[in-house]
């Protein structure tokens, strides 16, 4: 569940710290009611740039697949026996 937080609540950094890496989750910051701000741990921002960028290789694979840019599986294992054979 996320956790939202008034910005004066900023003021106890060690806290806002503890509560960010205890739950691995967002921080919402907000600002005379309003959304704000969003503070992470470090592990939790990694873990969403690793997750934005995986989705992003899935698109693209997706588009090379809606346009025809496939090679059948047998095809690309021989490529790579062939690419790496003598380092085997």
């Amino acid at each position: 569940m996320p956790q939202i937080i008034p910005i004066r609540d900023l003021r106890d950094t060690t806290k806002i710290s503890q509560l960010c890496n205890s739950t691995n989750e967002p921080l919402f910051v907000t600002k005379n009611g309003y959304g704000d701000m969003v503070v992470m741990s470090m592990a939790t921002y990694e873990q969403q740039l690793a997750k934005a960028q995986l989705y992003d290789q899935i698109m693209e694979g997706k588009v090379q697949a809606d346009q025809g840019e496939l090679i059948d599986g047998e095809t690309v294992m021989q490529r790579l026996k062939e690419r790496y054979a003598g380092e085997i």
